[in-house]
Protein backbone atom coordinates (compact mmCIF):
# COMPACT_ATOMS: atom_id res chain seq x y z
CA UNK A 1 0.00 0.00 0.00
CA UNK A 2 2.83 2.60 0.61
CA UNK A 3 4.46 2.37 -2.50
CA UNK A 4 1.09 2.93 -4.48
CA UNK A 5 2.08 6.13 -5.99
CA UNK A 6 4.65 3.76 -8.33
CA UNK A 7 1.32 2.00 -10.22
CA UNK A 8 -0.99 4.67 -9.71
CA UNK A 9 1.37 8.14 -10.72
CA UNK A 10 3.00 10.86 -9.60
CA UNK A 11 1.72 14.79 -10.11
CA UNK A 12 1.74 18.59 -9.09
CA UNK A 13 -0.55 20.33 -8.20
CA UNK A 14 -0.09 24.25 -8.20
CA UNK A 15 -2.49 26.28 -6.28
CA UNK A 16 -2.69 30.46 -7.78
CA UNK A 17 -4.50 31.90 -5.44
CA UNK A 18 -5.42 35.20 -6.69
CA UNK A 19 -8.98 36.04 -8.67
CA UNK A 20 -10.19 39.50 -9.53
CA UNK A 21 -13.29 38.62 -7.75
CA UNK A 22 -14.94 36.42 -5.23
CA UNK A 23 -17.22 34.34 -6.26
CA UNK A 24 -20.38 34.05 -4.01
CA UNK A 25 -20.89 30.23 -4.22
CA UNK A 26 -16.97 29.66 -4.29
CA UNK A 27 -15.26 28.06 -1.09
CA UNK A 28 -11.87 27.84 -2.73
CA UNK A 29 -8.73 29.18 -0.85
CA UNK A 30 -9.01 32.70 -3.23
CA UNK A 31 -8.11 35.88 -2.78
CA UNK A 32 -8.73 39.04 -4.17
CA UNK A 33 -5.94 41.73 -4.42
CA UNK A 34 -4.59 44.88 -6.13
CA UNK A 35 -1.52 43.96 -6.99
CA UNK A 36 0.14 40.77 -7.47
CA UNK A 37 4.42 40.73 -7.69
CA UNK A 38 4.91 37.60 -10.25
CA UNK A 39 8.12 37.95 -9.78
CA UNK A 40 8.86 37.26 -6.52
CA UNK A 41 5.61 34.47 -6.37
CA UNK A 42 7.41 32.65 -9.62
CA UNK A 43 10.38 32.44 -7.39
CA UNK A 44 8.52 30.93 -4.26
CA UNK A 45 6.83 28.93 -5.97
CA UNK A 46 10.21 27.50 -7.96
CA UNK A 47 12.02 27.39 -4.72
CA UNK A 48 9.13 25.15 -2.86
CA UNK A 49 9.39 22.67 -6.11
CA UNK A 50 13.06 21.93 -6.00
CA UNK A 51 12.53 21.74 -2.13
CA UNK A 52 9.97 19.16 -2.51
CA UNK A 53 11.60 17.37 -5.16
CA UNK A 54 14.82 17.14 -3.05
CA UNK A 55 12.64 15.48 -0.33
CA UNK A 56 10.61 12.68 -3.00
CA UNK A 57 14.07 12.19 -4.84
CA UNK A 58 14.10 11.06 -8.84
CA UNK A 59 9.99 10.30 -9.69
CA UNK A 60 8.55 10.67 -12.82
CA UNK A 61 6.03 13.19 -12.98
CA UNK A 62 2.66 12.48 -14.93
CA UNK A 63 0.56 15.42 -14.37
CA UNK A 64 0.65 18.97 -13.80
CA UNK A 65 -2.31 20.93 -12.64
CA UNK A 66 -2.68 24.32 -12.04
CA UNK A 67 -5.60 25.51 -9.91
CA UNK A 68 -6.88 27.84 -7.98
CA UNK A 69 -8.08 30.45 -7.42
CA UNK A 70 -7.43 31.81 -11.22
CA UNK A 71 -4.18 30.28 -12.65
CA UNK A 72 -4.88 32.64 -15.58
CA UNK A 73 -4.30 35.55 -14.09
CA UNK A 74 -0.60 34.14 -13.71
CA UNK A 75 1.41 35.70 -16.20
CA UNK A 76 3.05 32.39 -19.00
CA UNK A 77 6.67 34.15 -17.60
CA UNK A 78 5.50 32.80 -13.90
CA UNK A 79 4.20 29.20 -15.19
CA UNK A 80 7.23 28.73 -17.36
CA UNK A 81 9.28 29.62 -13.73
CA UNK A 82 7.48 26.79 -12.34
CA UNK A 83 7.52 24.00 -15.14
CA UNK A 84 11.24 24.64 -15.36
CA UNK A 85 11.59 24.02 -11.37
CA UNK A 86 9.52 20.88 -11.52
CA UNK A 87 11.74 19.61 -14.97
CA UNK A 88 14.98 20.51 -13.08
CA UNK A 89 14.03 17.75 -10.38
CA UNK A 90 11.16 15.27 -11.77
CA UNK A 91 11.58 13.83 -15.31
CA UNK A 92 8.64 14.27 -17.07
CA UNK A 93 6.76 11.10 -18.43
CA UNK A 94 6.45 11.62 -22.62
CA UNK A 95 3.04 12.33 -22.46
CA UNK A 96 2.56 14.21 -18.84
CA UNK A 97 -0.70 16.35 -19.07
CA UNK A 98 0.24 19.90 -18.36
CA UNK A 99 -3.60 21.50 -17.21
CA UNK A 100 -4.48 25.16 -16.14
CA UNK A 101 -7.76 26.42 -15.37
CA UNK A 102 -8.62 29.63 -16.59
CA UNK A 103 -11.37 32.22 -16.90
CA UNK A 104 -13.17 32.91 -20.09
CA UNK A 105 -12.79 37.10 -20.08
CA UNK A 106 -10.61 38.63 -22.90
CA UNK A 107 -8.21 39.93 -20.28
CA UNK A 108 -6.73 36.18 -19.80
CA UNK A 109 -7.33 34.51 -23.06
CA UNK A 110 -4.83 36.55 -24.17
CA UNK A 111 -1.87 34.46 -21.98
CA UNK A 112 -3.10 31.23 -23.78
CA UNK A 113 -0.32 31.48 -27.01
CA UNK A 114 2.63 32.22 -24.02
CA UNK A 115 1.00 29.05 -21.48
CA UNK A 116 0.97 27.02 -24.09
CA UNK A 117 4.68 27.75 -25.80
CA UNK A 118 5.91 27.15 -22.59
CA UNK A 119 4.32 23.27 -22.22
CA UNK A 120 0.26 23.69 -21.15
CA UNK A 121 -0.95 21.15 -23.09
CA UNK A 122 -4.74 21.32 -21.57
CA UNK A 123 -6.93 24.07 -20.45
CA UNK A 124 -10.31 23.71 -18.37
CA UNK A 125 -12.33 26.59 -18.56
CA UNK A 126 -14.44 28.05 -15.91
CA UNK A 127 -17.87 29.26 -18.10
CA UNK A 128 -20.38 28.05 -15.16
CA UNK A 129 -23.23 28.73 -17.78
CA UNK A 130 -24.20 29.64 -20.86
CA UNK A 131 -27.15 31.71 -19.38
CA UNK A 132 -26.42 35.69 -19.11
CA UNK A 133 -28.63 36.73 -16.01
CA UNK A 134 -27.11 33.13 -14.11
CA UNK A 135 -23.86 34.59 -15.17
CA UNK A 136 -24.53 37.52 -13.35
CA UNK A 137 -26.06 36.25 -10.09
CA UNK A 138 -23.12 33.48 -9.90
CA UNK A 139 -20.83 36.51 -9.87
CA UNK A 140 -19.26 36.02 -13.31
CA UNK A 141 -17.08 38.53 -14.67
CA UNK A 142 -17.45 37.04 -18.02
CA UNK A 143 -20.47 37.22 -20.58
CA UNK A 144 -21.99 33.93 -22.58
CA UNK A 145 -20.44 35.43 -26.08
CA UNK A 146 -16.48 35.98 -24.18
CA UNK A 147 -16.78 32.24 -23.21
CA UNK A 148 -17.55 31.08 -26.51
CA UNK A 149 -15.03 33.59 -27.66
CA UNK A 150 -12.23 32.03 -24.93
CA UNK A 151 -13.27 28.31 -25.86
CA UNK A 152 -12.41 29.18 -30.12
CA UNK A 153 -9.18 30.80 -28.88
CA UNK A 154 -7.80 27.89 -26.50
CA UNK A 155 -8.97 25.65 -29.62
CA UNK A 156 -6.56 26.88 -31.26
CA UNK A 157 -3.03 26.71 -28.92
CA UNK A 158 -4.46 23.34 -27.23
CA UNK A 159 -5.83 19.97 -28.29
CA UNK A 160 -7.25 19.15 -25.17
CA UNK A 161 -10.18 21.78 -24.10
CA UNK A 162 -12.17 21.39 -21.00
CA UNK A 163 -14.96 23.65 -19.27
CA UNK A 164 -17.41 23.97 -16.49
CA UNK A 165 -21.06 24.38 -15.77
CA UNK A 166 -22.80 24.69 -12.69
CA UNK A 167 -26.56 23.26 -12.99
CA UNK A 168 -29.35 23.07 -10.25
CA UNK A 169 -29.28 27.14 -10.00
CA UNK A 170 -31.52 28.91 -8.92
CA UNK A 171 -34.89 29.31 -10.66
CA UNK A 172 -33.41 26.64 -12.91
CA UNK A 173 -35.93 24.13 -14.81
CA UNK A 174 -35.58 21.15 -16.64
CA UNK A 175 -35.98 22.59 -19.91
CA UNK A 176 -33.51 25.49 -19.27
CA UNK A 177 -30.67 22.91 -18.79
CA UNK A 178 -31.79 20.71 -21.40
CA UNK A 179 -31.58 23.35 -23.76
CA UNK A 180 -28.37 24.60 -22.64
CA UNK A 181 -26.29 21.49 -21.85
CA UNK A 182 -27.16 20.63 -25.76
CA UNK A 183 -25.66 23.64 -26.47
CA UNK A 184 -22.45 22.82 -24.35
CA UNK A 185 -22.25 19.54 -25.72
CA UNK A 186 -22.40 20.59 -29.56
CA UNK A 187 -19.99 23.20 -28.45
CA UNK A 188 -17.35 20.78 -26.28
CA UNK A 189 -14.63 18.93 -27.59
CA UNK A 190 -14.23 15.49 -24.90
CA UNK A 191 -14.17 16.70 -21.70
CA UNK A 192 -16.86 18.19 -19.45
CA UNK A 193 -17.25 18.63 -16.00
CA UNK A 194 -20.56 19.12 -14.72
CA UNK A 195 -21.50 20.31 -11.20
CA UNK A 196 -24.56 20.49 -9.30
CA UNK A 197 -25.01 24.03 -7.35
CA UNK A 198 -24.02 23.37 -3.53
CA UNK A 199 -24.39 26.00 -1.09
CA UNK A 200 -20.60 26.00 0.96
CA UNK A 201 -20.29 27.11 4.60
CA UNK A 202 -18.23 30.91 4.51
CA UNK A 203 -19.32 31.73 1.31
CA UNK A 204 -21.71 34.78 -0.06
CA UNK A 205 -24.47 32.65 -0.98
CA UNK A 206 -24.12 30.33 2.02
CA UNK A 207 -25.01 33.59 4.21
CA UNK A 208 -27.95 34.54 1.78
CA UNK A 209 -29.11 31.09 2.30
CA UNK A 210 -29.07 31.71 6.32
CA UNK A 211 -31.36 34.67 5.89
CA UNK A 212 -33.58 33.16 3.60
CA UNK A 213 -32.41 35.60 0.78
CA UNK A 214 -31.33 32.77 -1.53
CA UNK A 215 -34.60 31.84 -3.33
CA UNK A 216 -35.20 29.31 -6.51
CA UNK A 217 -33.35 26.60 -5.37
CA UNK A 218 -34.39 23.53 -6.90
CA UNK A 219 -36.24 20.52 -4.33
CA UNK A 220 -34.74 17.67 -3.87
CA UNK A 221 -36.60 16.00 -6.31
CA UNK A 222 -35.90 18.64 -8.89
CA UNK A 223 -32.28 17.91 -8.41
CA UNK A 224 -32.30 14.31 -8.70
CA UNK A 225 -34.57 15.01 -12.35
CA UNK A 226 -31.52 17.27 -14.10
CA UNK A 227 -28.70 15.14 -12.47
CA UNK A 228 -31.11 11.91 -14.36
CA UNK A 229 -31.37 14.44 -17.82
CA UNK A 230 -27.38 14.78 -17.54
CA UNK A 231 -26.42 11.74 -17.30
CA UNK A 232 -28.80 10.85 -19.98
CA UNK A 233 -28.12 13.81 -22.13
CA UNK A 234 -23.98 13.17 -22.34
CA UNK A 235 -24.61 9.09 -22.70
CA UNK A 236 -26.25 10.04 -26.29
CA UNK A 237 -23.77 12.57 -26.94
CA UNK A 238 -20.94 9.68 -26.48
CA UNK A 239 -19.36 11.46 -23.09
CA UNK A 240 -18.94 8.68 -20.61
CA UNK A 241 -19.42 9.63 -16.27
CA UNK A 242 -15.83 7.92 -15.67
CA UNK A 243 -16.58 10.26 -12.28
CA UNK A 244 -19.69 11.34 -10.74
CA UNK A 245 -19.14 14.89 -12.19
CA UNK A 246 -17.15 14.31 -14.94
CA UNK A 247 -18.02 13.28 -18.40
CA UNK A 248 -14.76 12.68 -21.13
CA UNK A 249 -15.48 10.85 -24.28
CA UNK A 250 -13.30 7.37 -23.87
CA UNK A 251 -9.36 8.83 -24.11
CA UNK A 252 -10.34 12.19 -23.22
CA UNK A 253 -10.25 11.55 -19.36
CA UNK A 254 -8.08 14.39 -16.63
CA UNK A 255 -4.82 12.06 -16.03
CA UNK A 256 -4.51 14.71 -13.15
CA UNK A 257 -7.79 14.16 -11.83
CA UNK A 258 -7.42 10.11 -11.76
CA UNK A 259 -4.44 10.10 -10.27
CA UNK A 260 -6.35 11.40 -6.96
CA UNK A 261 -9.17 9.35 -7.29
CA UNK A 262 -7.17 6.12 -8.10
CA UNK A 263 -4.65 7.05 -4.91
CA UNK A 264 -1.52 8.14 -6.19
CA UNK A 265 1.07 10.57 -5.38
CA UNK A 266 1.19 14.54 -5.80
CA UNK A 267 2.56 17.31 -4.42
CA UNK A 268 0.70 19.93 -3.27
CA UNK A 269 2.40 23.90 -3.77
CA UNK A 270 1.33 27.26 -2.80
CA UNK A 271 -1.18 28.65 -0.48
CA UNK A 272 -3.71 25.96 1.04
CA UNK A 273 -2.78 23.57 -1.56
CA UNK A 274 -3.26 19.58 -0.08
CA UNK A 275 -0.30 17.08 -0.89
CA UNK A 276 -0.12 13.16 -0.78
CA UNK A 277 3.33 12.30 -0.59
CA UNK A 278 4.77 8.76 0.11
CA UNK A 279 8.38 8.95 1.22
CA UNK A 280 11.00 6.41 3.04
CA UNK A 281 7.84 4.00 2.88
CA UNK A 282 5.13 6.44 4.59
CA UNK A 283 2.60 8.10 3.05
CA UNK A 284 1.80 11.56 4.05
CA UNK A 285 -1.14 14.39 4.20
CA UNK A 286 0.35 18.03 3.84
CA UNK A 287 -0.92 21.20 3.85
CA UNK A 288 0.38 24.47 3.50
CA UNK A 289 -0.44 28.01 4.82
CA UNK A 290 -3.39 29.07 3.21
CA UNK A 291 -3.20 33.34 3.89
CA UNK A 292 -0.60 34.26 0.60
CA UNK A 293 1.18 36.32 2.55
CA UNK A 294 2.06 33.81 5.01
CA UNK A 295 3.14 31.10 2.32
CA UNK A 296 5.66 33.82 0.83
CA UNK A 297 7.05 34.27 4.19
CA UNK A 298 6.99 30.86 5.30
CA UNK A 299 8.73 29.49 2.00
CA UNK A 300 11.20 32.45 2.66
CA UNK A 301 11.99 30.84 6.02
CA UNK A 302 12.35 27.10 4.55
CA UNK A 303 8.96 25.96 3.72
CA UNK A 304 5.29 26.48 3.16
CA UNK A 305 3.91 23.37 4.55
CA UNK A 306 1.64 24.00 7.62
CA UNK A 307 1.32 20.09 8.63
CA UNK A 308 2.23 17.11 7.25
CA UNK A 309 0.99 14.07 8.99
CA UNK A 310 1.84 10.51 8.53
CA UNK A 311 -1.19 7.81 7.32
CA UNK A 312 -1.89 5.02 8.85
CA UNK A 313 -2.81 2.02 6.52
CA UNK A 314 -6.30 2.38 7.76
CA UNK A 315 -6.34 6.72 6.89
CA UNK A 316 -5.30 5.27 3.09
CA UNK A 317 -7.96 2.57 2.84
CA UNK A 318 -10.61 5.28 4.26
CA UNK A 319 -9.26 7.68 1.29
CA UNK A 320 -9.38 5.08 -1.00
CA UNK A 321 -12.41 4.37 -0.22
CA UNK A 322 -14.33 7.76 -0.18
CA UNK A 323 -12.05 8.60 -3.63
CA UNK A 324 -12.37 5.61 -5.79
CA UNK A 325 -16.08 5.39 -5.01
CA UNK A 326 -16.55 8.05 -7.06
CA UNK A 327 -14.99 6.69 -10.70
CA UNK A 328 -17.24 4.45 -12.91
CA UNK A 329 -14.18 1.55 -13.00
CA UNK A 330 -14.76 2.12 -9.05
CA UNK A 331 -11.47 0.42 -7.36
CA UNK A 332 -9.76 -2.79 -5.75
CA UNK A 333 -11.77 -4.35 -3.16
CA UNK A 334 -7.77 -5.33 -1.48
CA UNK A 335 -7.73 -1.39 -1.27
CA UNK A 336 -10.74 -1.28 1.40
CA UNK A 337 -10.49 -4.76 2.75
CA UNK A 338 -9.70 -3.42 6.12
CA UNK A 339 -12.22 -0.79 6.33
CA UNK A 340 -15.50 -1.84 4.66
CA UNK A 341 -18.58 -3.30 6.52
CA UNK A 342 -18.92 -7.03 4.95
CA UNK A 343 -22.30 -7.46 5.97
CA UNK A 344 -23.63 -3.83 4.67
CA UNK A 345 -21.70 -4.27 1.34
CA UNK A 346 -23.42 -7.11 0.56
CA UNK A 347 -26.81 -5.61 1.71
CA UNK A 348 -26.04 -2.59 -1.12
CA UNK A 349 -24.76 -5.34 -3.58
CA UNK A 350 -28.53 -7.21 -3.00
CA UNK A 351 -30.28 -3.29 -2.89
CA UNK A 352 -28.18 -3.19 -6.72
CA UNK A 353 -26.54 0.04 -5.22
CA UNK A 354 -22.68 -1.38 -5.38
CA UNK A 355 -21.63 -4.02 -8.05
CA UNK A 356 -18.46 -6.55 -8.00
CA UNK A 357 -16.85 -7.52 -10.75
CA UNK A 358 -12.95 -9.04 -10.53
CA UNK A 359 -11.85 -7.89 -7.00
CA UNK A 360 -13.35 -4.67 -8.02
CA UNK A 361 -16.56 -2.70 -5.92
CA UNK A 362 -18.48 0.45 -7.55
CA UNK A 363 -21.24 2.13 -7.77
CA UNK A 364 -23.92 1.64 -9.67
CA UNK A 365 -26.03 3.84 -11.60
CA UNK A 366 -28.91 3.64 -9.07
CA UNK A 367 -26.08 4.04 -6.30
CA UNK A 368 -23.61 6.64 -7.88
CA UNK A 369 -26.51 9.69 -6.69
CA UNK A 370 -26.47 8.38 -3.36
CA UNK A 371 -22.62 8.42 -2.65
CA UNK A 372 -22.15 9.65 0.50
CA UNK A 373 -24.64 7.64 1.99
CA UNK A 374 -23.24 4.88 0.62
CA UNK A 375 -19.72 5.60 1.43
CA UNK A 376 -21.00 6.59 5.16
CA UNK A 377 -22.77 3.09 4.99
CA UNK A 378 -20.23 1.06 4.01
CA UNK A 379 -17.02 3.00 6.02
CA UNK A 380 -16.71 0.63 9.53
CA UNK A 381 -17.66 2.87 12.44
Amino acid sequence: MAELWQERGFGLYVHWPFCAAKCPYCDFNSHVRSTVDQSRWADALAKEIRRTGSETGPRVLTSIFFGGGTPSLMEPETVKAVLDAARDVWAFANDIEITLEANPTSVETHRFEGYAKHGVNRVSLGVQSLDPDDLRALGRLHTVEEAQSAFKTARTFFDRVSFDLIYARQNQSLDDWERELTTALDMAVDHLSLYQLTIEEGTAFWDRAQNGKLRGLPSDDLGADLYDLTQRLCEDAGYVAYEVSNHAKPGAESEHNLLYWRGGDYAGIGPGAHGRLTIDGIRRATECWKQPEKWLSEVVAGTGIRESTPLSLLDVADERLIMGLRLLEGLQIDDVKDVIDQRRLEDHQSDGLIWSENNRIGATATGRPVLNYLIAQLAKG
